[in-house]
């Protein structure tokens, strides 16, 4: 997210104090620097943390979603490092920072940032929503028992002690009324459903300081977030879960595999279906070798399931190989596994048979996810040559103005020499020299300016003296 620190300007106070500070409530997706809401002159005199809120609210008011960015000085290689939740700062700050004080760092500033719509009766504020769960219908005396989410059937209800005290504390979602660690969604806080072990739901099992961190997250959200799956940019996902409480990755292949074993013992067609859906979508983009070939099981079986293939068949293996098409020149599929082995008595030039399985659709699916990988290669590729030219043209040119007012200085000096008629030869020659400098550094940069063809389209030694980059021939 980016920072507008422009985008708020401190207003009156709203009554409310937080560390002897009062607060001033701001507008949905608000941003800005400094004090109340971020530290200022830490851990230098000078510098200023930034901040910014999302969308949802609290019941109390404060916002549910806010984040915190680190000041220049702290940003490595120019791009700044933002926390979403206070624990990944905290451990950003006890890593870099051993000798710091944590308690006085966060008690120089307010984490809670309280919303202008509380002040507002014509705005709802965020309550989460209580989204009923299946329940046996059980007219008995207990049916009156729930959890916070209004769940009957919810799995805090019959938890142990032991298992409640392993479990790390939350006073940020948790301390919502309305929202349930063990079965509301903490990206959209509507109860998550169980039905298939819960193939449409990850919790994250991470452990923190010794204890678990419990929250789940409905896959669908996970999915529409990009806190889940193959996603690039700062995140780096691979084929993974980013819990959004305590910022722990969890591997999603595992978990499919998971899906796949539970999808054998089920025996309605739609039911399968949903579940390898769910799959294909966790999977899709995804470079892991495991990735790869658990996507590509799962296409099979989906595509056996919609030929109406009897549901015992569906997970065989010995056909899931379309022989003859689709393969690479090396023998491999698009997927980059090995499904295909030229019989040692074929004849080269003969003509390879079409499985009995053999359907162009299937194909044609395959042939798009190959293409979307080569264009998404492509476009990482671009990114990294855009960024790079980027970083290198504007060092070079800032060199270049650093040597312009070297020059302005030995300027002044040899102006001042002739002013008092004290001929300096050494100054002269400095001049001169570094002129003659200037000269060089532009013309390097009017050879580095045909990095706008393209790298591909530049000299190697351009590419290696100005950018970098060793092309091999």
């Amino acid at each position: 997210m980016d920072i507008d620190s422009t985008s708020v300007t401190k207003g009156s106070s709203c009554g409310l104090k937080e560390n002897g500070m009062p607060l001033y409530p701001v507008s949905l997706y608000d941003s800005g620097e400094g004090l109340p809401y971020a530290p200022e002159d830490w851990p230098y005199p000078g510098d200023k943390w930034s901040w910014k809120v999302g969308g949802r609210i609290a019941a109390s008011g404060y916002f549910l979603d806010r984040y915190m960015y680190t000041p220049a000085r702290l940003r490595e290689g120019g791009r700044k490092t933002g926390f979403a939740s206070k624990l990944s700062l905290e451990q950003y700050i006890r890593k870099n920072f051993p000798d710091a004080d944590v308690n006085a760092f966060f008690a120089s500033f307010s984490w809670k940032i309280p919303s202008k719509s509380r002040m507002k009766d014509d705005i709802e504020l965020f309550t989460p929503p209580r989204e009923t769960a299946e329940h046996s219908g059980s007219d008995s005396q207990f049916d009156d028992i729930c959890c916070k989410a209004g769940n009957r059937v919810c799995n805090s209800l019959s938890a142990t002690e032991d298992s409640v005290s392993d479990v790390m504390s939350c006073d940020i979602c948790c301390s919502e009324p309305g929202f349930c660690r063990d079965c509301c969604c903490i990206l959209c806080c509507k109860t998550i459903k169980m039905a298939f072990g819960g193939y449409s739901n990850i919790r994250c099992e991470a452990k923190i300081d010794g204890y678990f961190c419990g929250h789940s997250a409905h896959i669908e959200c996970a999915l529409r977030a990009y806190m889940a799956g193959t996603v690039g940019g700062t995140i780096g996902l691979e084929t993974e879960y980013y819990c959004r409480r305590c910022d722990s990755r969890t591997d999603l292949v595992l978990h499919v595999e998971r899906l796949l074993q539970k999808c054998k013992s089920v025996d309605s067609r739609d039911d399968i279906e949903k579940i390898l859906n769910v799959g294909i979508c966790i999977l899709r983009g995804s470079e892991k070798t495991s990735g790869k070939q658990l996507l590509h099981h799962i296409e099979m079986a989906m595509e056996k399931l919609r030929n109406g293939t009897e549901l015992e068949d569906i997970w065989k293996e010995e056909d899931t190989a379309v022989t003859g098409v689709g393969l690479s020149l090396n023998g491999k599929c698009a997927f980059g596994f090995q499904n295909y082995e030229e019989p040692h008595d074929h004849k080269v030039g003969s003509p390879q048979p079409l499985s009995s399985t053999f359907d162009h659709r299937v194909e044609s699916l395959k042939l798009e996810d190959e293409i979307d990988q080569i264009l998404h290669a492509l476009r990482k590729s671009q990114d990294f040559e855009y960024r790079l030219a980027e970083e290198r043209l504007f060092a070079h040119k800032n060199y270049i103005l650093n040597l312009y007012q070297q020059l302005d200085k030995e300027r002044s000096e040899l102006s001042r020499h002739a002013s008092l008629k004290d001929p300096n030869t050494t100054v002269l020659d400095a001049v001169q020299s570094r002129i003659e400098q200037i000269k060089r550094e532009v013309s390097k940069l009017k050879d580095m300016e045909e990095a706008k063809k393209g790298f591909g389209r530049v000299s190697k030694y351009i590419l290696k003296e100005h950018f970098g980059l060793e092309i091999e021939s």
